[in-house]
C-alpha cells in the first residue's frame, strides 16, 4: 500500500516508530505493535506500529487517512520529508522474538542465536518491551560462559572499532556506584605518561551526580569521530572520551537503557557490556575495579571475589589479559560530587596540592601501579613507586593539560572552574567519629541541586569515614544555580541525611 509520509516532530529515543490512522490500519489488518516493512526510493526501515484513533477533540484528524505518521528516527533513515510517498507492507516479528522467548525458557542460545539478537537492537527492531524481555530472561537464567562470550563478541562486531597496531593497549574499568570515583582522570594522565596506549572511553551519568565524560567535559570536549580519537592518541598517547559519540558496540547503550528502570544488571550482560566497549578499542591489558562495601552495586566480598573470576575466565577467552582489584566502596572518594567540583578535584590531585584529594590520589594511585606491574612496565610490587614518580614529578598534570588541550579544552587549572552561585554549608547536629557517609545520599543530593546537566552544582564534602568532629563543624557545602533546588536538597537533607554519627 502506497501512503503519504506526515513528519511527526517526536523522537522515541530507540526504536523505529511509525503511526497509522485506525481507517487504514484495519484495510490493511495491521494491530498496535505490528511490524511494517517501509520503503522509499532504495531505502528501507521496518517500523513499529501505533494507531491513532479516527477522531480526536473537535475533529482533529492526528493522521488522515492516507497517511503514515513517521517518528524522527524513520525519517532519518528513510531520507523521507513530509509529503512523500512511501510503500507500506506488514512484515513478520523478527526471528530473535523467538530467541528471547527460547532464553526465557531457560535454554541456551547458540552463537548465531545472540548475533541475531544483537543485530536486531541495533538495527531498533526490537521494542523496549522486547528488548527488556531479553535483559529479564538473562537476569532469570544466566548466560553462560560461552554465551556471554558470544554476547561480547556480537557487540563488538556489530558496530565500528578503534583499529590499534600497538601490542599493549591498555585500559581500566570501574563497576560504578562510587561518588567521586573520578579515577580515570588521574590514572589515564600517569600510564600515558609512561608512554602506554590508553583509548578511554567513559559513560555520562545515568543515576550518580556525575559520569566521567560529564567531569571531563567541564575541561575539554568529548564527543569524538573514531578518526579524531586516533588523532589525539597519535599526538597524546591517549583520550578521554564519551563512548555515545562513537558507535562502538551500539547494542549495549541501548540495553543498559532498558536495565536502568528496574536497576537489572545480569551477571552476563554486566561482563559482555564492559568488555565489548574494551575489545572495541582493541584493549588488550585490562583493570578493572570491583568497588565492594554498605550500599555499593557489590557489597560482600565472595560475590566480588567470584565476579572478579569470571572477569579473568571471559577475559582469556577473548584474548584480553584482565586484572582486578576489590576497592573499598564504603564511602565518596573524592571530596567533590558534581561534574565542576570532581575536575576540580582531579586537577588539585594532579598538581599534588593539598586541596586536592588523598583517597583519590592514594586509589589512583595504587591503579596505575598495577596497570605498571601487568604490562610489565615495572616489577611486582613496584608499580606504585613509578606512579607515585610520575605524579609528584609533574609529569602526570603535564600530560593532562596535552590531553585536554588536544580534545580542543581551555580549562587547565583548578582555579579557572567556577561553582554554582548559591551555595549552603551544613553542620554536624552533634559531636562523634563520622562512621558513614551514603554514596546513594550523597548522590542523590547532588542531582537535587542540578548535577550533572548543571555542571557547577554539587556537594563538596568536608569529611570522610573515620573522621572526628565537634558539633558545629561544617559537614559539606550544597551548590546550585537554583535557589529552589538549593532548598529541596536542604529539605532532603534533613530527612535522610546519610551521614552517621557515633
Amino acid at each position: 500500500m502506497i501512503l503519504r509520509v506526515k513528519a511527526l516532530d517526536i523522537s522515541s529515543g530507540t526504536h523505529l516508530v511509525a503511526v497509522l490512522n485506525e481507517h487504514d490500519a484495519k484495510r490493511m489488518d495491521i494491530h498496535f505493535s505490528d511490524r511494517v516493512h517501509l520503503c522509499n526510493g532504495n531505502k528501507h526501515a521496518s517500523a513499529i506500529i501505533d494507531i491513532t484513533s479516527e477522531k480526536t477533540k473537535k475533529d482533529h484528524h492526528i493522521i488522515n487517512r492516507g497517511e503514515i505518521g513517521l517518528f524522527e528516527e524513520v525519517l532519518k533513515q528513510l531520507n523521507a520529508k513530509d509529503g512523500d510517498q512511501i510503500h507500506v507492507d506488514l512484515e513478520g516479528a523478527p526471528m530473535s522474538i523467538q530467541y528471547i522467548k527460547k532464553k526465557l525458557d531457560g535454554k541456551t542460545l547458540s552463537r548465531k542465536e545472540i548475533e541475531t539478537i544483537v543485530q536486531d537492537i541495533t538495527d531498533d527492531r526490537l521494542s523496549e518491551a522486547e528488548m527488556t524481555y531479553f535483559v529479564a530472561a538473562s537476569y532469570i537464567h544466566e548466560l553462560n560462559d560461552d554465551e556471554i562470550v558470544a554476547l561480547t563478541n556480537a557487540m563488538i562486531k556489530i558496530g565500528d572499532r578503534l583499529k590499534l597496531r600497538n601490542q599493549i593497549v591498555v585500559d581500566k574499568h570501574s563497576i560504578g556506584g562510587i561518588a567521586g570515583n573520578r579515577t580515570t582522570l588521574v590514572v589515564v594522565p600517569i600510564i600515558a605518561a609512561a608512554g602506554l596506549i590508553c583509548p578511554k572511553t567513559s559513560s555520562r551519568a545515568i543515576t550518580s551526580a556525575a559520569g566521567t565524560a560529564d567531569t571531563m567535559e567541564v575541561l575539554a570536549n568529548v564527543g569524538f569521530s573514531i578518526k579524531e580519537m586516533k588523532e589525539i592518541i597519535k599526538k597524546t598517547n591517549a583520550c578521554i572520551i564519551w563512548g555515545g559519540a562513537v558507535n562502538l558496540a551500539p547494542a549495549d547503550d541501548k540495553i543498559i537503557k532498558v536495565e536502568h528502570p528496574l536497576a537489572i544488571d545480569p551477571t552476563g550482560q554486566l561482563l559482555a557490556s564492559i568488555l565489548a566497549k574494551k575489545g572495541s578499542v582493541s584493549s588488550t591489558h585490562i583493570l578493572v575495579d570491583i568497588p565492594i562495601g554498605r550500599e555499593a552495586k557489590i557489597e560482600e566480598p565472595a560475590k566480588a571475589r567470584s565476579l572478579a573470576k569470571k572477569f579473568r575466565t571471559i577475559g582469556k577467552r577473548l584474548g584480553m589479559h584482565i586484572e582486578v582489584m576489590i576497592t573499598d566502596g564504603s564511602q565518596p572518594i573524592g571530596k567533590g560530587i558534581g561534574p565542576a567540583l570532581e575536575a576540580k578535584d582531579v586537577l588539585f590531585t594532579l598538581l599534588n596540592d593539598r586541596r586536592g584529594s588523598e583517597l583519590l590520589r592514594i586509589k589512583s594511585l595504587k591503579m596505575a601501579g598495577r596497570i605498571f606491574e601487568m604490562v610489565k612496565k615495572s616489577k611486582r610490587g613496584k608499580g606504585i613507586e613509578l606512579a607515585e614518580h610520575i605524579l609528584e614529578s609533574g609529569l602526570a598534570y603535564k600530560k593532562f593539560v596535552e590531553i585536554i588541550k588536544a580534545q580542543g579544552g581551555k580549562i587547565t587549572k583548578p582555579e579557572q572552574i567556577k561553582y554554582a552561585k548559591e551555595s549552603q554549608k551544613i553542620y554536624a547536629h552533634k559531636s562523634g567519629t563520622i562512621v558513614h557517609i551514603s554514596n546513594k545520599n550523597i548522590n542523590r543530593l547532588a542531582n537535587i541541586a542540578g548535577a550533572p546537566v548543571d555542571k557547577n552544582a554539587g556537594v563538596r564534602l568536608y569529611i570522610h569515614k573515620g573522621y572526628k568532629v565537634k558539633k558545629g563543624e561544617p559537614l559539606l557545602t550544597l551548590y546550585s544555580d537554583s535557589k529552589k533546588r538549593l532548598e529541596f536538597a536542604l529539605r532532603s537533607y534533613r530527612k535522610q541525611d546519610g551521614i552517621i554519627i557515633k
